[in-house]
């Protein structure tokens, strides 16, 4: 009799059930009552893992094999692995063809085979098809057909053991017949109790009652194993399994006997060196025990064992079987690891008919932490893409202090719930590939305003000494604080510079696509030769939607990874007051929690503006700001002419009545924020003479854009005037809808005292830097519409961003040749509208009334006159309505009633009546729907922008980090041959080549293939184009509730069971996630279905 020592295997792992696997022959059968019969031909009547091991077992005993295969297994290992292969089952279901016996017998007569093995699952424990094989004078490698028929019947079984003198746990006799039998049984032992089926399996027979109320849920199924021996006088020949429950005061208790070989046989092949399906074929030949050496006196168990069944079922789904394409797979092997593996490969499709097993590994040590060691060690290698695996699940239980001192019992599961906290599995490099593929078969995943191909040159990043770089004005904020920072900056003898090359320059130039990778590699040069900036701005304003929305990266990643390369010189970034960094209205205490957030992920200086200089929006900002510790600067948004006697609406005593408002409420710094470039050296002495005389103690910053080309002459006249700081971009990222030059302003100040103290040499390098990288940039380079920039600024006031955008937008509408006219209609809008301050979102209501009046051939007199009865932009009925603020000198009437009638007004602070957010039901939300890995930032971008929040993370789940990818890869995929590296982490950097791209598919897919650090990959790639003129099942969309399964028109309730998913011996009820009514249902009873299939819809 051999001992079977307990492992954990697959999914669940209960070691409370205690199972003995026994090699015998009955004690009154003598030796002589079998002849010796030689076997040279076995079948295997059984699919993957169990037929490979019977085939390796008989080749060693140099037997030959026998493979039978489904329509549905022609790819599988199983039939390669055997001498021979024969269809069988032909046009049946994929079960049914493993279960069809006279295809099986016929198959195995007409080929010669003299014994038949059938593994364990399927027809291992039919008495019938042991019988069929006897008749058609083939041996069964397994137990006389009688005992097998005595051992399958589970009620006959429990009375074998009864009269063999083994316990048993309370139960009835017989099988019952109705519900009185039942509550006569649990009135006298009570609840909970356990019905099985007298011929179940696998525990999909049985179900827990726990009480009179109607109450059942699915069992576990039984997966362990643990030591115990058994012994019925039955004639029981070969091998098989006894299974006891045992207590917690070591008492055993009969549950049933399998008749056949188990799936841990493994475990005692480890610790007892004996080759059990060796055993089963020679005592088929007529061999006995003491011939092979196995007497039980010398049966010794040598250390421990556990056996890990490596499925391809979700542990964060119930165990829900996956299915797909193996598109990785790398087992764990070394010292004391066994492998017995089905059909685990690269390229190997999973089915949904069979099993879902894909390896079984076996662990083997001195004792069970050695042994869990080992197998840990092993999962940890395992690398397996394309399906979900219960890997996570069984790495949680290996490392479970319960389980590793052997104490678990039946509750182990339920009394574990930590279990189930799985750790994702990153899968970045084949992610990586999927989103390589997919640009190299679909194009760019981000629009494209023009027809241009990114550079093939790349930057070179120019050198950078090694060690810290030196000291900036970051250290003297750190040190002093924001009042002593302004202080420092009031104090500062030469114009200090704001480098605006990471935002708001490439935001005007390049439709505020350049990607942290780019902005990486430039930081540390920064650092070390520019660490007398003022400041850099690079965060804030379109920068962080896009970055998700366009890039498809985190834009706290960026502020963070920057950080950790500038640590010297300030970051600033652009604050819309009231609206953060988004287009809308927020609590206000979603405001003060964005500020908090950015300043602990390393920002320095908020510029806070309002898009209509509306004062309540910016105090707010300026507030949140302050209180998250950042210097505060008030940006007073600039339009008009203060040097035109003529135009008086904004005029210089309205900046500074403004600019008294915000020193009043306490800003660090005063900005003048000239978005479109406005600002003539005359009104910009002006403008600025004027407040420094009124504020001399407080520094003064002034923005510009260089449409008009007087960028630089104005900002010199700042200067001049008493401006503490002047933007400027880089060269090659300067002039036009950008920023005055850099070099241009270090130039023309030195040897003046406004010097900035910059290195014009580090410029030119900086600015070369830049220059390349701007071609990889092409597809977005406004210099492909527009030219130059055009002193008619000065009329129109179209801020520079919005200038760039519109020109794209009128070439791609082929109205190239009437920009004129759309740059007219935006001069009418703005008379329209009153006259408004312009910059997002303002500028964008006044650009979408202006393309509404090109559009129909609109002119200002027609769109006031038929105003009431027009179908204006809902972006100008909403400022109309005080959703933006309330505009200088108030909404323009009669226009405005005109376009509202009836519709409600907003009266005040657009955001004042708005109840604060709850953040941490926001993130519980989040974790619900993008699992555990929630950060604070994450639940911040969530606030601001939830719909482009959940559509970066689905993008990032599926196509991994794709921000480590240069940016010609990023945009355009890599050419076929083409070898390339991408650096995941320091020290993991990944080697491709791309190799061949494949023809369509029947299911609409390309293969694309690559070379991976060496190996052969590849990725299947829905052809978007081509599945638009193919059909496919519907799928279900994950953030859709009430799409799950009964009768069209039927009504249903929260809860209530639809359908029974059955994937071998696992079965899934979908439950209604709502109720209401069914609208459709897509499936029928034995539909075959694939992953996120839509079953039906349930409308509420």
């Amino acid at each position: 009799m051999l001992l079977q020592m307990g492992g954990v295997r697959s999914a669940l792992s209960l070691l409370a059930v205690r199972r003995a696997c026994c090699l015998s022959r009955a004690a009154h059968t003598s030796p002589q009552t079998h002849e010796y019969k030689p076997i040279k031909k076995v079948m295997v009547a059984n699919r993957g893992e169990i037929a490979i091991r019977v085939f390796r077992a008989c080749t060693e005993l140099g037997i030959r094999t026998v493979a039978v295969y489904s329509e549905q297994d022609t790819g599988q290992m199983h039939r390669q692995k055997a001498d021979e292969a024969y269809l069988i089952g032909r046009g049946l279901p994929p079960v049914a063809a493993y279960l069809h016996i006279p295809d099986i017998i016929k198959v195995a007569k007409e080929n010669d085979v003299d014994a038949i093995h059938p593994g364990y699952g399927f027809l291992s424990e039919r008495s019938d098809f042991a019988q069929a094989c006897m008749d058609a004078g083939v041996r069964f490698i397994g137990p006389a057909p009688e005992v097998v028929r005595k051992m399958g019947d589970k009620v006959e079984a429990r009375a074998i053991a009864i009269r063999a003198g083994v316990p048993v746990v309370p139960g009835t006799d017989a099988p019952i017949s109705c519900l009185q039998e039942a509550q006569e049984f649990s009135n006298t032992y009570g609840f909970p109790i356990i019905f099985k089926a007298a011929y179940g399996g696998g525990g999909r027979g049985m179900r827990v009652v726990r009480g009179y109320e109607v109450s059942q849920h699915l069992c576990s199924r039984d997966r362990r194993s643990s030591a115990f021996t058994a012994h019925f006088q039955v004639g029981y020949e070969n091998a098989g399994t006894v299974e006891f429950l045992v207590d917690k005061h070591g008492k055993h208790y009969f549950i049933e006997v399998n008749s056949r070989l188990q799936v841990e046989h493994t475990v005692t092949e480890e610790i007892t060196d004996v080759d059990l399906v060796h055993a089963q074929v020679r005592i088929c030949e007529g061999r006995s025990l003491p011939e092979l050496g196995l007497k039980q006196d010398k049966i010794r168990i040598n250390g421990y064992a556990i056996q890990c069944r490596v499925t391809t079922e979700d542990p964060a789904r119930g165990f829900q079987p996956d299915t797909g394409r193996l598109e990785v797979f790398r087992s764990g092997e070394g010292m004391g690891i066994r492998l017995d593996s089905a059909s685990a490969f690269q390229g190997a499709l999973i089915s949904p008919h069979y099993d879902s097993l894909l390896v079984k590994v076996i662990a083997s040590g001195k004792d069970l932490p050695a042994a869990s060691a080992k197998m840990s060690r092993a999962l940890a290698e395992f690398r397996v893409r394309g399906v979900k695996t219960n890997i996570p699940f069984l790495q949680n239980v290996l490392s479970n202090d319960q389980f590793l001192y052997g104490t678990v019992d039946t509750q182990f599961i339920d009394e574990n719930p930590d279990l189930f906290n799985l750790r994702p599995v990153q899968n970045r490099a084949q992610k990586l590939l999927h989103y390589l593929g997919h640009v190299m078969v679909n194009g760019p995943t981000t629009p494209i305003p023009v027809k241009a191909k990114p550079s093939s040159i790349d930057p070179v990043i120019p050198q950078v000494p090694l060690g810290k770089p030196p000291v900036g004005f970051r250290d003297v904020l750190l040190r002093e604080g924001p009042e002593g920072f302004a202080r420092a900056v009031r104090a500062h003898p030469g114009l200090l510079l704001m480098d605006t090359t990471m935002r708001d320059a490439h935001q005007s130039l390049l439709a505020t696509r350049v990607r942290t990778h780019d902005l990486k590699h430039i930081a540390p040069f920064v650092a070390h030769n520019f660490s007398n900036l003022f400041s850099v701005e690079n965060w804030g304003g379109a920068t962080f939607d896009v970055a998700m929305r366009f890039l498809s990266e985190c834009p706290w990643r960026r502020l963070q990874e920057l950080r950790s390369l500038i640590p010297n010189v300030p970051f600033q970034m652009l604050l819309r007051g009231a609206n953060a960094v988004g287009y809308t209205n927020y609590p206000d205490n979603a405001v003060y929690k964005f500020c908090e957030v950015a300043k602990e992920n390393g920002m320095d200086i908020f510029r806070v503006f309002d898009s209509l200089n509306y004062l309540p929006n910016m105090v707010l900002g300026m507030e949140a700001a302050g209180a998250a510790g950042g210097v505060v600067e008030a940006a007073i948004s600039y339009t008009g002419d203060v040097s035109d006697p003529m135009r008086q609406k904004y005029s210089l005593d309205y900046y500074l009545k403004l600019a008294d408002e915000l020193v009043k409420a306490g800003t660090h710094i005063l900005s003048i924020k000239d978005m479109a470039g406005l600002l003539k050296p005359a009104s910009s002495r002006l403008l600025i003479g004027a407040l420094r005389d009124r504020f001399p103690d407080i520094p003064i910053h002034v923005h510009t854009h260089d449409t008009a080309g007087a960028g630089v002459a104005a900002m010199l006249a700042c200067a001049e005037a008493g401006a503490d700081i002047v933007d400027v971009a880089v060269d090659s990222m300067a002039g036009m809808t950008s920023q005055p030059s850099m070099g241009a302003l270090v130039a023309c100040t030195k040897g003046t005292k406004y010097n900035t103290g910059i290195s014009l040499e580090k410029v030119f390098d900086y600015s070369e830097y830049w220059e390349v990288t701007r071609g990889l940039y092409a597809p977005f380079d406004c210099t492909a519409t527009m030219k130059s920039g055009n002193a008619d600024v000065y009329e129109n006031e179209i801020p520079g961003g919005q200038y760039t955008n519109l020109h794209f937008q009128a070439h791609s509408m082929g109205l190239g040749n009437k920009f004129k006219e759309v740059k007219k209609a935006y001069t009418e809008a703005n008379k329209l509208l009153g006259d408004l301050i312009k910059v997002t979102p303002s500028s964008k209501i006044v650009g979408d009334l202006a393309q509404f009046m090109v559009q129909n051939s609109l002119t200002r007199a027609e769109v006031e006159e038929r105003a009431d009865e027009l179908s204006f932009p809902l972006s100008v009925v909403e400022f109309l309505q005080g959703h933006v603020g309330i505009p200088h000198g108030g909404f323009p009437e009669p226009f405005r009633s005109k376009v509202l009638k009836s519709l409600p007004r907003v009266e005040g602070r657009p955001g004042a009546s708005l109840p604060p957010m709850d953040f941490t039901s926001l993130e519980n939300q989040l974790r619900v729907a993008h699992g555990d890995d929630i950060t604070p930032e994450d639940v911040m971008s969530a606030a601001m922008y939830p719909k482009v929040f959940t559509e970066f993370k689905e993008f990032s789940n599926k196509f991994g980090p794709v921000d480590c990818l240069n940016t010609r890869l990023f945009l355009d995929g890599p050419k076929i041959a083409e070898e390339f590296e991408v650096e995941l982490e320091r020290g993991k950097t990944l080697h491709i080549k791309a190799l061949a791209l494949g023809d369509l598919n029947k299911a609409g897919q390309r293969e694309v293939f690559f070379e991976l650090n060496g190996q052969l990959r590849s990725v299947l790639v829905r052809d978007t184009v081509a599945m638009k003129e193919m059909h496919f099942h519907p799928k279900a969309l994950k953030d859709v509730r009430g799409q799950i399964g009964v009768k069209q028109g039927q009504q249903v309730e929260k809860g209530q069971p639809l359908c029974v998913l059955s994937a071998m011996k696992m079965e899934t009820v979908v439950n209604s996630p709502i109720a209401g009514t069914v609208a459709k249902v897509y499936v029928s009873a034995d539909s075959t279905l694939e992953g996120d299939d839509l079953i039906l819809e349930i409308t509420e």
